[in-house]
């Protein structure tokens, strides 16, 4: 299983190109539907594939956390994803992804790990309300493969938000300071994740800031030329009605690097600057997002970094600052 992720650093040539490869697993016969389906996860986020080492059971999980492991000296919970995603308990499952999230380790048991596969951001579609309905809004992305097979592609946040809780707490927010005559300032963000997007809302109505959102580039790409349109027919710059925008790196349709290229390149969106956030935080994303005009990188699931960022990019003041520049 060591060459399935063989040099997986090279890997990263495919960011800013609308592309990504995903590993395909198995969780085993889904009990609603007595098919065994297909699912996928970012090799971005994957640290290793292994047997599964001795699980240590711990006091007052989730149930869906069989335990911990010990990773060279480090304790990782180990998430069962076929019984957090209602597919039933079945046979021990002996093979674990580990993966890497906002500096978050944790290891995901599945069935079987088949291939890693390349594909175009394009191919991946928003999965439609019936799939998002049985599957809980586990799934933010789907495909289908030459041999008829559809991959559903995971939204792990969700899982780490619902298993590991760390983004639940409400003093994350408490911190959090309004703008002053907030309601001149808009933001635009884009996000495929559920939990994503919620943290994202609670910041900015925290900060009072006004803002739309979108569930992936394409949706965020298409909001951003509407105002670039109004701007026009009313003879404004676009950076005197949209504030700031914030992006996912990883998106169905559309990325966030691609989304970023395309501002960065119309020169409507002059002046607008652009946020990436990312549970993707390792050095190499960082600086692919600097190489197509990302101002600043900030990592999920840290609101109060989020806001201190917004608000120093918005008012183009120490995040500290409460004073408000003229307009």
């Amino acid at each position: 299983m060591s060459d399935l992720l063989k040099n997986i650093d090279a890997r990263t040539k495919l960011a800013g190109t609308n592309k990504l490869e995903i590993l395909l697993f198995t969780l085993g016969e889904d009990q609603r539907s007595g098919r065994r389906e297909t699912f996928g996860i970012n090799v971005f986020k994957v640290r290793e594939v292994m047997r599964t080492p001795e699980i240590t059971a711990a006091p007052e999980m989730p149930a869906a956390v069989k335990g911990m492991v010990s990773l060279r000296g480090v304790l990782v919970p180990v998430v069962d994803l076929a019984k957090y995603a209602g597919i039933g308990d079945g046979p021990a499952r002996d093979i674990m992804i580990v993966t890497e999230y906002n500096g978050h380790t944790q290891g995901f048991l599945v069935e079987a790990v088949d291939t890693i596969l390349r594909l175009d951001w394009g191919q991946m579609r928003v999965p439609p309300d019936m799939l998002v309905a049985h599957m809980g809004g586990l799934v933010t992305a789907v495909t289908e493969l030459a041999d008829d097979r559809l991959v559903m592609l995971l939204d792990v946040e969700k899982v780490l938000s619902e298993t590991t809780r760390y983004d639940e707490d409400s003093a994350l927010y408490k911190d959090i300071k309004p703008i002053a005559n907030a309601e001149n300032y808009m933001v635009v963000f884009a996000d495929d994740s559920l939990v994503a997007r919620k943290q994202i809302t609670q910041t900015l109505d925290t900060m009072g800031v006004k803002y739309i959102g979108a569930i992936n580039g394409r949706k965020a790409w298409e909001e951003l030329k509407k105002i670039a349109d109004s701007a026009d027919s009313s003879g404004r710059k676009v950076s005197d009605i949209l504030s700031l925008v914030l992006t996912d790196v990883e998106m169905p349709e559309m990325d966030g690097y691609i989304l970023t290229r395309n501002i960065k390149t119309d020169p409507r969106f002059q002046g607008v600057p652009v946020v990436m956030h990312s549970s993707l935080t390792g050095m190499s994303n960082q600086q692919l997002g600097l190489s197509v005009g990302v101002d600043e990188y900030v990592p999920k699931f840290e609101p109060l970094r989020l806001s201190q960022t917004l608000r120093h990019l918005i008012l183009g003041a120490p995040p500290e600052s409460e004073e408000t520049p003229a307009r």
